[in-house]
């Protein structure tokens, strides 16, 4: 998967305009953080905004995501273990997930196949497969790094703790007996883990 560069405010307000909607200055702030910090909560955005003139309530960013997303310029994806949902700008191209059991940081996956639906389950009933949600769960290198002492990542507190991007620090705490034995269990028949 390649890097793009984020996208620019005339590029927010002709996606827009096409949709629609009206330009305004919140629309164009949320849609430019989460285009830069992509699987942000609408808690992270408030607070990573919470310094513009004039603030939006935290209410007016959950708004902005909802219109947003029901407009098609943002896809929000509801992870397991999440406390709320979370919004990306990167739409359209049937691509996936992958979430650390131990710090929740999530990454893009592209998909293996290319093309929705990239799998097929077992028994459809009777319906027409048009997409496949995927969340690939592990834990990530940080969070699997012995540290010097060769124990299991020693670090805890703020330093361990994931941003509001996503996004954690090189040190990392170790897993608990939940989040392994979570990560090792099979999901039961019949219940989807997404």
């Amino acid at each position: 998967m390649s890097a793009r560069a984020p996208a620019s405010s005339e590029h927010w307000s002709s996606l827009l305009h096409a949709r629609g909607l009206r330009v305004t200055e919140g629309r164009l702030s949320v849609l430019g953080h989460i285009d830069a910090h992509p699987h942000s909560s609408a808690s992270a955005i408030h607070a990573a905004l919470a310094e513009r003139r004039p603030p939006l309530s935290p209410q007016s960013v959950h708004n902005i995501v909802n219109d947003l997303t029901e407009h098609g310029l943002l896809r929000r994806i509801d992870p397991p273990d999440s406390d709320s949902a979370l919004y990306e700008t990167r739409l359209h191209d049937n691509h996936h997930h992958v979430q650390c059991i131990v710090c929740h940081c999530i990454e893009d996956v592209d998909c293996a196949v290319g093309a929705a639906p990239c799998i097929l389950p077992p028994q459809t009933h009777s319906m027409r497969i048009i997409e496949a949600t995927v969340t690939f769960r592990g834990i990530c290198t940080a969070c699997d790094c012995p540290d010097a002492h060769g124990s299991h990542g020693a670090a805890t507190g703020p330093e361990a703790t994931p941003t509001a991007a996503g996004s954690r620090s090189a040190t990392c705490s170790p897993p608990s007996t939940r989040d392994l034995h979570h990560a090792r269990t099979p999901p039961k028949k019949g219940i989807s883990i997404d």
